[in-house]
């Protein structure tokens, strides 16, 4: 029995007897052609060329002993390139039926792993199911999508394909499609946030019924395989070459970050490598250093040079590494506001862009380490529902989906905070970080901190070390080294706990922990006063509950109201021109008669007595209730006189003859 399923949006659906443009139409569809080769078919041909250049002599033994064991006489061969003795026993042929064999039968694997790997968008749900044997059917509801994000591996890049990631609520939730062309997936992602949102009619789908999208890059569904071939590659190259996902971005990127800020700002990140392991390289160098002096060793100097190669090379090698990686993925960055929510994009050799609708972040912290100091830079980072593993979260690509500003000035810090809080009134922002950022500030300070008693909690940052609950969120700040402004959203907030152990209970302080998604952002406070730590507790219990009753932003368009067309002017009119009907010729109308009959006889006077009304009795008005104040009726409005009615003339009266 199949489900019942919401209706398309208007885009979505086709008109009879013409073909659907838009693959969110509730039918079933493969991937693109290459998606094998990218899923694992490139690695097995890397593969099967190692293992054929380490044992084409076994293999060639092999086939010209299965195929012509009696013409080639192999005993005969005695070292050399068997490729030259192929050629030498006019066995080219045989060699070359062997390769075709392979190649069919690998493309025969590729094709059927193809063929059983389909996607579906319907009104509810993103479905992807494959697999020939072992069989998978994956379902993300629409109505959970935390965002969704097309990466572009530099491979694919260059045949202009692209992966969507949908991304669902829970561990191991994520729906992959895997790999579409660039125009099909910008489309699709189009689609499935036009959906998620609650809009069955997109506005851009009610005025013009023919677009895919807010992208507008309609599929060529018609078009072959050769002809979808070419145009990846082609767009994928000039889009290694221009940039990639920025056109679709509207308006442009509210941030720009100089590359010269990004590198800088990764390599003074990197020196904190370079510190963590020139501490263990001198460690061991200084302990085989005194193990050898106490032994009398002093022909040890080859001992240490070769540790000290041995450690340093592979040191310097992962230090190198770990900050290339970062800077390749900050390049390209850009932010910029979208009908659907928040879409950054970053990359340098593999390139990702991610939409995060509203109501999907559920916390943002600022922070500056001591080394960025001196430049006035910070970074912001986010919890979000990422539909990762745990394994897969901590890994260094996971962790880049929760960066929304590698670095950046205080300018960008504001612009960035207005798009991942539109809650935040703007004129709450200079206090924001007047008194959060990088507060205290002189004068009143609104957050509750530590009190002094508890300072060997916190020896640096107690007195920043505290939090306040504003009307848009939770907000924490600490930190002195390490300076951190968390803001947690009222409406998305899981919970708070309030813990005490027994020297907390001794110096009549608690500890609280803010419950939020899991992320790099924790919302951990200690040593507040019992008081603060109660009124945080019935604080957030009450602005919560009212933040969450007011929250629309996970139906993000549902109450956007759709342009309306403009009627449409009825054609012109090109008939004949109308005829006027002919002129009059008849006899003139002829006048009644004039009457002349008697005139009216008006009624003799009135003689009698006058009429007398009578008088109305007095009304005494009740008395009031003892105890109560006297109250006086109403007192109606004046109205104006009314005229005097004529009455109307009598008939006239006919006397017979």
């Amino acid at each position: 029995m199949s489900e019942p399923q919401l209706p398309l949006s208007p885009s979505a659906q086709a008109p009879a007897g013409e073909p659907s443009t838009t693959l969110a139409n509730g039918e079933w569809h493969r991937m693109h052609p290459l998606t094998p080769l990218f899923k694992g078919g490139l690695a097995l041909i890397i593969i099967a060329g190692i293992v054929i250049a380490n044992m084409r002599d076994r293999l060639i033994t092999w086939v010209v002993a299965l195929f012509a064991p009696e013409e080639a006489h192999y005993g005969d061969y005695s070292g050399g390139d068997p490729v030259d003795w192929v050629l030498s026993n006019n066995l080219i042929l045989v060699a070359l039926l062997s390769v075709l064999g392979l190649v069919v039968v690998l493309v025969l694997i590729f094709w059927f792993v193809w063929r059983f790997q389909q996607f579906r968008i319907t009104g509810d749900h993103v479905e992807v199911r494959k697999g020939l044997i072992f069989r998978s059917h994956r379902r993300a509801p629409l109505d959970r999508v935390q965002g969704v994000n097309l990466t572009r591996p530099f491979p694919a890049r260059i045949i202009g394909l692209a992966k969507l990631e949908v991304v669902g609520a829970g561990n191991d939730a994520n729906v992959e499609l895997e790999y579409l062309a660039t125009p099909r997936a910008e489309s699709v992602r189009a689609d499935i946030l036009r959906l998620a949102s609650g809009a069955r009619a997109a506005r851009h789908a009610a005025l013009n019924p023919g677009a895919v999208g807010t992208d507008g890059a309609a599929p060529t569904v018609s078009a072959s395989a050769r002809a979808q071939l070419v145009g990846s590659m082609n767009a994928g190259v000039t889009g290694l070459i221009t940039g990639v996902d920025l056109a679709d971005v509207v308006p442009e990127s509210v941030v720009k970050i100089p590359t010269g800020r990004l590198v800088g700002s990764q390599l003074i990140s990197g020196l904190l490598w370079f510190v963590f392991f020139g501490a263990i390289f001198a460690i061991a160098i200084g302990s085989a250093t005194i193990g050898m002096i106490a032994d009398g060793d002093t022909g040890g100097g080859v001992v240490l040079l070769g540790l000290g190669f041995g450690m340093g090379v592979p040191m310097v090698i992962a230090v190198v590494g770990i900050t290339w990686a970062q800077i390749s993925k900050s390049l390209r960055y850009s932010i910029a506001p979208t009908p659907d929510g928040v879409r950054i994009t970053y990359g340098l050799l593999t390139t990702v862009t991610e939409t995060l609708p509203p109501g999907r972040i559920f916390a943002v912290e600022v922070s500056q380490s001591l080394l960025w100091r001196p430049f006035g830079w910070w970074s912001i980072k986010i919890n979000r529902m990422s539909g990762k593993s745990a394994a897969q979260q901590s890994s260094g690509s996971g962790q880049q989906f929760n960066v929304v500003l590698p670095v950046g000035k205080r300018a960008d810090v504001e612009r960035v905070l207005a798009l991942v809080l539109p809650d935040v009134p703007p004129e709450s922002i200079p206090a924001l970080w007047d008194q959060g950022v990088v507060g205290p500030a002189e004068g009143d300070d609104p957050y509750r901190t530590m009190p002094r008693r508890a300072w060997w909690r916190r020896p640096f940052s107690w007195k920043r070390h505290g939090y306040t609950v504003a009307d848009f969120g939770l907000l924490l700040r600490r930190g002195v080294v390490w300076r951190k402004l968390a803001v947690f959203p009222l409406a998305r907030l899981q919970g708070v706990s309030l813990n005490q152990g027994p020297i907390d209970r001794k110096q009549r302080v608690s500890g609280a922990q803010v419950h939020t998604v899991p992320g790099p952002i924790t919302g951990y406070l200690s040593g507040l006063e019992r008081a603060d730590a109660l009124a945080l507790l019935n604080d957030v219990s009450r602005a919560a509950a009212e933040a969450a009753s007011r929250d629309t932003t996970h139906r993000w368009s549902e109450h956007a109201a759709a342009p309306v067309a403009p009627p449409v002017a009825p054609p012109p009119y090109t008939g004949a021109p109308p005829v006027a009907p002919p002129p009059y010729t008849g006899a003139p109308p002829v006048a009644p008669p004039p009457y002349t009959g008697a005139p009216p006889v008006a009624p003799p006077p009135y003689t009698g007595a006058p009429p007398v009304s009578p008088t109305p009795p007095p009304l005494t008005p009740p008395a009031p209730p003892t105890g109560s104040p006297v109250v006086s009726p109403p007192v109606p409005p004046s109205l104006p006189p009314m005229p005097p009615v004529t009455p109307p003339p009598a008939p006239p009266t006919q006397t017979g003859e």
